[in-house]
């Protein structure tokens, strides 16, 4: 991981630094840069990073440069971690707002953040989101409810089961950058829950309890679809953390936490590969015996199979 050095001479106005890394999301970036542009809270940069785009980016990006508060950075591929330490090497604000180029903020979004940092133990700020599809057409979803719940205040013990913040919906101080760094850039995702567990172990979150983050779902190369590499990245996040910061986490939210985690891979298996699946959820009783959850989840998957099975002879 490559450490992200400040000198706090350096920090300068604007105060937030918006940073936008893009690859092969030009069709969505200009309206991604206005919804910043557009914002009620003016003192704002705009550091755009294009990470190796083969689609119509720079294109997309020199009709936006004139903008006095737009400054670009183009790079050879180097993924998603790198893009992003990119920007914030290259940006000057006090505080960093992360995002995507494919998303789209609310136009009060920062203005209504900004306020929750009165605090100088608050860290980071987020949001709720909405979601629409790849047309800009809303999406009904589900909001997050369980662990996936926003929380603020000391929440290490309730990042660690699962990462709450939505990524684009994120404005963070940048002394937390210079404390613990940037993002991992051996990871290939959860990068943002990563830094996220390292700067809750110092710092307050703090969330507006609104969709203020407008989240795009569904349209080609969204990294999110690629569930069993997600699950790689976040096992090791969850164990180098308790290498990294011993005793920050009680036992009994780590016994949950793996719980969490084995019978998320027990129901994403229990399609292809019932005896792993199987053996998923048997872990995650080991780790919490007297949780309901993993024995439902075991039941359902039984139950599963067993209809399928019998869906089949019923062919033959």
């Amino acid at each position: 991981m490559i450490p992200i050095k400040v000198d706090s001479a350096d920090v300068k106005a604007p105060l937030v630094s918006v940073v936008i890394t893009c690859y092969n999301y030009g069709k969505y970036l200009a309206g991604c840069v206005e919804s910043v542009l557009g914002q009620t809270y003016e003192d704002v940069d705009i550091t755009i990073v294009n990470d190796g785009s083969t689609d119509e980016t720079d294109c997309v990006v020199q009709e936006l440069l004139p903008h006095e508060k737009i400054s670009y950075i183009k790079q050879d591929n180097a993924g998603q971690a790198n893009a992003k330490n990119t920007g914030i090497r290259n940006s000057k604000g006090q505080y960093v707002a992360f995002l995507d180029a494919d998303d789209l903020w609310e136009k009060d979004k920062l203005e209504k953040q900004m306020a929750l940092f009165s605090s100088d133990s608050v860290g980071v700020v987020f949001s709720r989101f909405r979601c629409i599809d790849e047309k800009g057409l809303d999406i009904d979803v589900e909001q997050p409810a369980g662990y996936l719940s926003p929380r603020k205040g000391k929440v290490t013990n309730f990042l660690y089961l699962d990462n709450f913040v939505p990524f684009s919906s994120s404005v963070i101080r940048r002394e937390c950058l210079s404390k613990f760094g940037g993002f991992d850039e051996s990871l290939k995702m959860a990068i943002d829950w990563d830094l996220w567990l390292r700067i809750s172990t110092q710092y307050e979150f703090d969330y507006i309890d609104e969709p203020l983050l407008i989240y795009r779902l569904g349209h080609a190369g969204q990294m999110s679809k690629n569930r069993e590499e997600r699950e790689r990245c976040s096992d090791r996040i969850m164990h180098h953390f308790l290498e990294r910061f011993p005793g920050v986490v009680p036992m009994r939210v780590q016994k949950a936490a793996f719980a969490y985690t084995c019978c998320n891979k027990g129901h994403s298996l229990s399609n292809k590969e019932r005896v792993e699946s199987f053996k998923m959820f048997i872990r995650a009783i080991k780790h919490t015996p007297f949780s309901s959850v993993p024995y439902r989840g075991l039941i359902r998957t039984l139950a599963g199979w067993t209809l399928r099975r019998q869906g089949r002879k019923q062919k033959v």
